[in-house]
């Protein structure tokens, strides 16, 4: 399509923040990937879903921007293969409600974006082409298989230095001492980047708690042989992060529980 016709249009954007640098993927993670058994995208990066937002106008005084806009336009002549744009996101964040301000601190509160359901992406596929998100793990062996690796590499971080380690599962992974020092850990792993997890209530109480010392580790890019049985598991990078207390801005809703009124 040439760009005057271009700028005519609208279309749906699906915004994302980088939160991983580059990286050189060791594990299976995407759908066809892990069907195939092959590693078919070795460069990798981490990115969080933001939001979707419609009728996105391509003209200049749409939050695109010409420069923005003609680049989604150019990238569609090359299999799809991302043009790299200097541009302001701040009118994508206006754009999308999303209470940010770039310009100062460079990043986006988590707790102010709805994010990307996959109901979003996959309703927009034909039903013949439908499959379950990049982060989904519907194999429950595998889900418990990449817990028990990241949980054993942590145990074994901690015992190097010099802790005894408790493995207890429930309210919190490990519990760690050293003479009179004692620490807690909470233990995340995926085959993909480290750029979220998955928390409970408890576990972030549990990690504001001022009476308590309670570390992260996450171990991402984790292989896994389902071939075997139990199921193997090899590698990981491992983020490691000390006195950790999530903040409000890092935390995003995933489901409310609500009180019925009175009959």
């Amino acid at each position: 399509m040439q760009l005057e016709e271009w700028v005519a249009q609208k279309i749906t954007v699906y915004l994302f923040e980088v939160r991983e640098s580059f990286y050189a993927a060791e594990a299976p993670h995407w759908p066809d990937e892990e069907a195939e058994r092959v590693i078919k995208y070795p460069v990798r990066f981490g990115i969080e879903p933001l939001v979707v937002i419609d009728d996105v106008r391509l003209d200049e005084d749409g939050p695109l921007g010409l420069a923005g806009s003609d680049a989604v336009r150019r990238s569609g002549t090359q299999q799809g293969i991302g043009m790299l744009v200097d541009m302001n996101p701040q009118p994508l964040l206006d754009a999308a409600g999303i209470h940010a301000d770039w310009a100062e601190r460079q990043m986006v509160p988590l707790g102010s974006t709805p994010g990307v359901t996959a109901e979003q992406v996959e309703d927009r596929k034909p039903p013949k082409r439908r499959r379950h998100g990049a982060g989904f793990v519907s194999d429950p062996k595998k889900r418990k298989a990449i817990e028990l690796h990241a949980e054993t590499m942590a145990v074994a971080h901690y015992v190097s230095e010099g802790w005894a380690v408790e493995r207890l599962g429930k309210p919190y992974d490990l519990h760690c001492t050293r003479g009179s020092e004692e620490r807690r850990v909470e233990v995340k792993g995926t085959t993909g980047a480290a750029t979220n997890v998955e928390l409970t209530i408890n576990e972030v109480e549990h990690a504001r708690n001022p009476l308590h010392t309670v570390d992260l580790y996450v171990v991402s890019d984790i292989k896994v042989d389902v071939r075997t049985d139990p199921y193997g598991t090899a590698g990981g990078r491992v983020l490691h992060l000390h006195d950790w207390q999530p903040a409000d801005e890092d935390l995003r809703p995933r489901s409310f529980e609500y009180r019925l009124p009175l009959s």
